[in-house]
């Protein structure tokens, strides 16, 4: 869960919907190295992205080749609500398409680079972008978070595939763990914990802790809980936990109002129990579905005598908790 005081900066964004933040350019690089035969002749869209800031943009034109991408799709938006998504003072939507190194000096050159105005305001659910979402094979950017809810479902319903970051918190929401209980989404492979550095527009307040100028001048935020979420398959999701606990009664006792016991974390899960467990939400950095199936969601369980409200033990509640139970093996 985000720490209270290095996430409060998030909350601030969340509350105000100023959540541009930029992604840097090695959290992406760590990330799509695990995906790169899945990009081989794809078009790659960059929906809520400014390439003039957006290391997204960057990273796909400069890899263009190398992933054998198709084409390169970003859209940029324009500011009309300081407060809506972005700061940047845009003198107009446009969207960008590249297809790669046309005159072989190997570098991005402005006359590779198709600029289309757009006639709206870059938003990701206005026409004529959901019509260049329709192009695309793979999404990857970094949605607004306010928005994540919105955005996600948008995916959803076009069957896109997609790489995008989110908050921790959002594996919990109703919209999108169904999603990740039906193996239709899951966490990314190469960030699991600390925090993540990002930029922020040059009014933004760097009020939570860790927050800073760099030495290039750029301001940035430091966020805790900071996940990928996908539907890109890679090999280290089917590598199995090792499991070394056995059970207990004492150690892992029954919930007051659900038959299913409770484990306080992933490490923990007992070799011998073939029951329903409730694990924490961290669980999911380390999910194998080949070893283990997912139940539920505590307080959405639909056999939850308390449906809404989370498990107790001893009376009391227990933090958030995902229910699942291991596969037989053949």
């Amino acid at each position: 869960m985000p720490h209270e005081s290095q996430n409060r900066g998030l909350q601030t964004a969340n509350r105000n919907q100023k959540d541009e933040f930029y992604t840097q350019l090695g959290d992406i690089e760590k990330e799509v190295c695990h995906y790169r035969e899945l990009f081989r002749d794809k078009t790659v869209l960059c929906n809520c992205d400014d390439p003039r800031v957006s290391n997204f943009f960057k990273y796909f034109a400069m890899n263009f080749e190398h992933l054998g991408l198709r084409k390169l799709i970003t859209t940029c938006y324009k500011s009309r609500d300081m407060n809506l998504f972005s700061l940047n003072q845009a003198e107009q939507a446009i969207s960008l398409e590249y297809e790669g190194d046309r005159n072989g000096n190997h570098s991005i050159d402005p006359d590779e680079i198709g600029i289309r105005p757009l006639r709206g305001d870059g938003d990701f659910r206005s026409p004529e972008c959901i019509e260049l979402l329709r192009q695309a094979d793979i999404v990857v950017t970094n949605p607004p978070f306010s928005l994540f809810r919105e955005y996600l479902a948008q995916l959803v319903e076009h069957q896109k595939k997609f790489l995008i970051i989110g908050n921790m918190n959002a594996i919990t929401y109703k919209e999108t763990f169904p999603l990740l209980m039906r193996n239709q989404m899951w966490l990314g492979c190469s960030i699991h914990s600390g925090d993540r550095k990002f930029g922020v527009p040059d009014d933004y307040p760097l009020q939570a802790a860790g927050c800073g100028i760099d030495e290039d001048g750029q301001r940035y935020i430091r966020v805790k809980g900071v996940r990928w979420f996908t539907n890109l398959d890679y090999r280290q999701r089917h590598e199995p936990l090792v499991l070394y606990k056995h059970y207990t009664p004492e150690e892992f006792p029954k919930y007051d109002n659900y038959d299913a016991i409770n484990v306080n974390a992933y490490a923990d899960i007992p070799m011998d129990y073939e029951g329903v467990m409730g694990v924490p939400i961290t669980f999911m950095d380390h999910y194998c579905p080949d070893q283990f199936e997912i139940v539920g969601l505590d307080r959405y369980v639909q056999d939850n005598p308390r449906f809404g409200q989370r498990f107790t033990i001893n009376g009391k509640e227990t933090y958030a908790r995902i229910l699942i139970r291991k596969l037989k093996q053949s």
